[in-house]
């Protein structure tokens, strides 16, 4: 293995456990939170959509995300999948 795979993998693993998709950033989650609060925990999302003063945010991938519903601009409701 050259040293450029070796250090192209170690990029791969500390960017893989920075994630702020995991279980710990889920718990602090909360009903009303501000969507400021949430996007200072979780960082920017992966993805937005929204009418009608509702909208819905996603940060991570198809095994591991964390989904946020909100009301106008406080948390409504939120879930979560493969977070560890």
């Amino acid at each position: 293995m050259s040293l450029r795979s070796i250090a192209l993998l170690c990029v791969c693993v500390v960017l893989t456990a920075c994630s702020k998709v995991n279980q710990e950033n889920y718990s602090k989650l909360s009903a009303g939170m501000p969507k400021a609060e949430v996007e200072t925990l979780l960082g920017k999302p992966t993805d937005c959509s929204g009418a009608l003063g509702m909208s819905s945010c996603t940060w991570g991938d198809q095994k591991s995300f964390i989904s946020v519903q909100y009301a106008g601009d406080k948390v409504l409701m939120f879930s979560g999948q493969g977070l560890k």
